[in-house]
């Protein structure tokens, strides 16, 4: 029978609104024009129901490192890159944007700093341009994977772990996996599985592991992949770990499984769970980086960035509320670092007149930020108003014309309905 090449499930970003929210809130209040990459983090579980895609999730907390996540979701580090312009986001140069990241990823392998952490083997970039003044945003995620020069092989077919463990065999696996690898949220370890005797659970860095055939050892991680034949992304990089650790000879047969644990009705099931045995080489401490991939395609299945526009979910008021702020912080950015914005805000303005100076000062004053603004005019709007006062239009004059403080209060909220006049 032809060996088959073992192949993998993408992962799927998927992105809470709030995430955006708190992005744009930072983006105002602490980055402003900086372009410095950020960390942040995302999650992805082993416990999905059949048919969903292999899930990364990124929300609200994906800025609060030290949120703790619940057993049977595994965090993985990210790093933001958020751009100021849309050109900088279609310019920037996607591979040299991905390999930083991969060799961050493949020094830790190859020093052995990942068999202690073994979260750091994956991580995600995620490069963005937030427009705020229209809410909409594009993003692109980018997921390193190293890759080998040929094809990884499989020995055989995958088959699901009860052709691997007996019943009991899994029972005592499932027992010690929820007192140790479960409740610390351990991705990667492995099951010493000895003919004829208990199966035991080992961390990466066990030092007995040296003293085990390799035969002996199952690579084990929590696969986010709900598909029978094919693990998920995460397996990858766990690969060139094995290589550069575990196999000590050419065209070793590797046993990995893929731990998916799913409870449905208070019924907990991990019979779906994949079992692989594949054919590796080991990977010398003078190798060169493997090749890397890992952008992640749009819904159209195409090779490009993503695009979310929440203009149509949000309060017309609260936008333009938002777009003001950004065209005077950007003001600030640029040009007056020590402007007091805020101060701005909560000045109350009396203009004693509403004429073409009072008009106009009350424009500029919104244009500034000021929110309060009152207005004093005993008159009226004559025909000769309009051309000069621009707060005023052709209907205002009509029937004696209209008060013109007043008139003058209700075309401010006409312009910009969060000032107070």
């Amino acid at each position: 029978m032809a060996q088959l090449n073992l192949q993998f499930v993408p992962f799927t970003s998927t992105l809470d609104p709030g995430f955006w929210h708190v992005l744009s809130q930072k983006k105002l209040d602490e980055f402003g024009l900086k372009e410095d990459a950020v960390n942040i983090q995302g999650f992805y579980a082993n416990n999905n129901a059949q048919g969903l895609p292999c899930l990364l999730q990124v929300d609200f907390t994906a800025f609060n490192l030290a949120n703790g996540q619940h057993p049977g979701q595994y965090p993985l580090p990210g790093s933001l890159l958020n751009t100021n312009t849309i050109d900088l986001f279609k310019t920037c140069n996607k591979q040299d944007l991905i390999n930083k990241s991969a060799k961050k990823i493949w020094d830790a392998i190859m020093s052995g700093e990942a068999l202690a952490n073994p979260q750091l083997l994956n991580s995600f970039t995620m490069l963005t341009f937030a427009n705020l003044k229209k809410y909409s945003y594009h993003y692109w995620f980018a997921f390193p994977a190293l890759i080998p020069s040929s094809p990884i092989l499989l020995n055989k077919q995958p088959t699901s772990i009860s052709q691997v463990l007996t019943s009991s065999q899994i029972q005592s696996f499932l027992s010690s996996y929820d007192l140790d690898c479960k409740s610390r949220n351990l991705p990667f370890f492995i099951i010493h599985d000895p003919p004829g005797k208990s199966v035991a659970l080992l961390t990466l860095n066990d030092a007995s592991v040296s003293d085990m055939k390799l035969s002996e050892l199952i690579f084990t991680f929590a696969d986010p992949s709900t598909i029978s034949q094919y693990p998920g992304w995460v397996l990858r990089n766990y690969i060139c770990l094995i290589c550069r650790h575990f196999v000590k000879e050419e065209n070793c047969v590797v046993r990995i499984l893929g731990l998916r644990d799913r409870t449905v009705s208070g019924q907990r099931y991990v019979d779906h769970s994949i079992y692989l045995e594949v054919i590796l080489s080991p990977l010398c401490a003078s190798s060169e980086m493997w090749s890397v991939v890992g952008w992640e395609k749009n819904q159209q299945k195409k090779l490009l960035p993503r695009f979310v526009n929440l203009s149509k979910t949000m309060d017309p008021t609260h936008i333009a509320e938002s777009a003001v702020d950004l065209n005077l912080k950007l003001m600030r950015w640029r040009l007056l670092p020590d402007l007091n914005l805020e101060a701005i805000s909560k000045t109350r303005c009396l203009l004693l007149g509403a004429g073409t100076l009072g008009c106009n000062v009350a424009r500029n004053l919104l244009g500034w930020g000021v929110r309060t603004i009152t207005l004093v005019d005993n008159s009226t709007v004559s025909f000769s108003n309009p051309v000069r006062q621009s707060l005023f239009t052709f209907e205002h004059c009509q029937n004696g014309g209209l008060p013109k403080a007043e008139t003058a209060a209700q075309s401010l909220k006409l312009i910009f309905p969060g000032v107070r006049s």
